[in-house]
């Protein structure tokens, strides 16, 4: 009996030795499958993602409101993530794909000097793509405004973790570098 109990803890050891680090309060919000190209024309999709930590938001380049700066804001925590040394992709979803090809994405990230070795402007899907995307994985509204080119969106950043999970949100609005650092300290740990 004292050997079953052994290998018992043992076993208990080992398998909570392995698990994934956790944040204390993790939204726990799966992202589905879903397939896009980046400004580059290179599929992306959950697949390609799998197995790494990335930080995903919501823009489009016709943007005369929030995208400017969100994308200025994920420009700076792109530096700050590679001065710390963290391996983290950055992610943002075009919410006007028809506008926004590779070619115009590409252009976008080109006004920020985005490094586009870990950071893809995504598109190539359809709007009930995008709004499936948007609102039932990331919890994000988005609407097509009529009459206007405008689209309304949220102005989150969200950290996904390596299992395709979204974990946190923070504001994409403010400075929030500090706070997502942290927390991606906390999930590589």
């Amino acid at each position: 009996m004292r050997y079953v109990l052994l290998f018992m803890a043992c076993l208990f050891t080992v398998a909570c030795g392995n698990q994934q680090p956790q944040l204390e309060d993790s939204l726990n919000w799966p992202v589905q499958e879903f397939t896009a190209v980046n400004e580059q024309g290179e599929e992306i999709g959950l697949e390609q993602l799998q197995g790494k930590l990335w930080i995903a938001d919501f823009i489009f380049t016709n943007c005369a409101t929030v995208c400017l700066p969100m994308t200025a804001q994920k420009t700076v925590l792109q530096q700050e993530l590679k001065d710390q040394g963290l391996d983290v992709t950055l992610i943002s979803f075009s919410v006007d794909p028809k506008r926004d090809t590779p070619e115009v994405l590409q252009e976008y990230a080109e006004q920020f000097d985005a490094d586009l070795s870990n950071w893809h402007f995504l598109t190539g899907y359809t709007e009930d793509e995008i709004k499936r995307i948007s609102e039932k994985d990331f919890k994000s509204s988005l609407i097509f405004e009529t009459g206007t080119d405008q689209v309304t969106h949220g102005t989150y950043f969200f950290l996904v973790d390596q299992s395709g999970v979204i974990v946190q949100k923070y504001s994409g609005m403010h400075d929030s570098s500090a706070e997502i650092i942290a927390d991606v300290k906390q999930l590589t740990r």
